[in-house]
């Protein structure tokens, strides 16, 4: 079923009054802040009532089948339910730089988009404003809105909130950050982030399979999963990857990525006050290719940066 149908039958209205009602005590995100967000109360994400965005824009730096040869209509929306202390875009995602807009001004963003013939609608860091973007779905498919949806996200979600996007969100781009719970929690504030992770990409997978282009490359449908290698082995690269392989399929497309280094307050941060060496990176690569997944992408390791 897709979002059209969804629309036509009531069953996307139903489901924004679903997601509006539980900001009233907010728990979009396993940490269950309870504020009442329509009340303009704010937790630890710093999302109110209406989204905040950062840019709405044509971004070709994706993965090519979301990116593309027009591009992919990427909108970022500030705050995060993560804290992470390597987090390179810490202005958006902890310091709250965007601006709130009106719902139907999002609709405007996303057709505004649409009418650059980009691939798609990327929303990234979208999960503490998935009411929000529900209903600007719902207002911008009157006005010609078809585009495939990105949900580009942490990987830090609910599945209970998760089953609202069934047929809403075609491409699914979480991050699987941690293998264990220790520095998901010191490093992100992620409490549980493990367990509730692989929870959610099942979930994810369930929902639109494997990886599905068009004849041209293009991202039609499925699951991509995004792991940046950690130095020091703190994201546990191989565990994770072995776990894809074990659970999701070897057919599951990954992006292993490379482009860590050490920012926001990261260089305070023991462990972390330096870039991958070739030796971390190469580990990570031979996990990868250990564990069978030979769908994806392996960014190259800049080995003109040196560790500081």
């Amino acid at each position: 079923m897709s979002y059209h149908d969804l629309y036509q039958s009531g069953e996307l209205l139903r489901r924004i009054r679903v997601a509006y009602d539980r900001l009233r005590s907010c728990d979009l995100c396993p940490h269950d802040c309870g504020v009442n967000r329509l009340k303009g109360e704010r937790g630890l994400c710093g999302a109110g009532l209406l989204p905040k965005i950062a840019s709405a824009n044509v971004h070709r730096g994706e993965e090519p089948p979301i990116s593309g040869t027009r591009g992919s209509g990427t909108i970022f929306f500030s705050g995060c339910s993560l804290s992470c202390r390597f987090c390179q875009n810490f202005p958006i995602s902890q310091l709250g730089n965007g601006e709130e807009i009106a719902t139907r001004e999002l609709a405007r963003r996303m057709l505004q988009l649409q009418q650059k013939r980009v691939h798609n609608i990327n929303f990234v860091t979208p999960t503490h404003f998935q009411p929000q973007i529900l209903a600007a779905l719902w207002l911008a498919i009157p006005d010609g809105f078809s585009l495939p949806i990105v949900w580009n996200s942490s990987g830090y979600e609910k599945v209970e909130l998760l089953t609202l996007l069934d047929g809403v969100a075609n491409i699914y781009l979480p991050d699987m950050k941690y293998a264990v719970d220790e520095p998901a929690k010191a490093i992100s504030g992620a409490t549980g982030y493990p367990g509730i992770n692989r929870r959610a990409v099942t979930e994810m997978l369930r929902q639109v399979g494997h990886l599905q282009l068009d004849d041209e490359g293009i991202a039609k449908k499925g699951l991509i999963i995004r792991h940046l290698v950690l130095p020091g082995d703190l994201a546990g690269s191989a565990a994770t990857l072995h776990w894809i392989a074990a659970n999701l399929g070897t057919e599951t497309h990954v992006a292993l990525m490379s482009q860590y280094f050490p920012a926001h307050s990261a260089r305070e941060t023991p462990g972390m006050d330096r870039h991958l060496t070739a030796d971390e990176y190469d580990a990570a690569v031979e996990a990868l290719e250990e564990a069978g997944l030979e769908n994806g992408w392996v960014q190259e390791l800049d080995t003109e940066r040196k560790p500081v």
